[in-house]
């Protein structure tokens, strides 16, 4: 796949693949997520050597388990593949870290669906035309082609269990700017209080 193809099948710019292809720039999860899903590889294969399986058979992660957490420098986010990544896997289990009153500016989307769970601080997700703000041992699920971000609105860092869904079927790429950011998705009764 040429860059460019790469480019334009997750919406990033041709500068910025080139760039981080160089390891000039780091990557967010979610452009990792757009960049996998392009290639029809797992996260974790950016980083490993391939291994003979296709699919994880069993994964265990135990406290104190010893790994390194990934940095983005750009936003001072750190995140840590705990599960999943084969090319055969249908779900990714990161864990993410967001720094004192950290702000992610870009919307970004992505095929599939994800579960992101407060473990603690607080997190403001930003959904379509909508905001949630979330506390420790609450949860959000959403379809990931809606244009999202979460920021952290504590006074300490925030942690977050996020469980990321690969879409069951290889589709055309979403393109997330063409979302109107007016269309607000179909609420159940417990997604949002209702004022009286």
């Amino acid at each position: 796949m040429k860059l460019k193809d790469l480019a334009d099948t997750t919406g990033l710019s041709d500068a910025f693949v080139s760039r981080l292809e160089r390891g000039q720039v780091s990557s967010s999860v979610a452009n990792l997520i757009q960049i996998a899903q392009a290639l029809d590889i797992g996260v974790s294969e950016l980083f490993a050597a391939p291994q003979d399986q296709s699919r994880s058979h069993v994964t265990l992660h135990r406290h104190g388990d010893d790994g390194e957490d990934q940095s983005i420098p750009s936003t001072g986010y750190r995140w840590r593949l705990f599960a999943g990544g084969m090319p055969n896997d249908d779900l990714e289990v990161f864990h993410l870290s967001f720094p004192r009153k950290n702000r992610m500016d870009l919307m970004v989307s992505h095929p599939g669906q994800e579960y992101c769970y407060v473990i603690s601080g607080r997190i403001r997700f930003h959904v379509g035309a909508e905001v949630f703000d979330l506390a420790p041992g609450e949860g959000i699920f959403l379809n990931s082609e809606l244009p999202h971000r979460a920021d952290n609105i504590s006074e300490d860092e925030a942690r977050i269990l996020m469980v990321v869904a690969k879409s069951p079927q290889k589709a055309e790429h979403f393109d997330w700017w063409r979302v109107p950011s007016a269309a607000t998705p179909p609420r159940s009764p417990k997604s949002k209080p209702q004022g009286d």
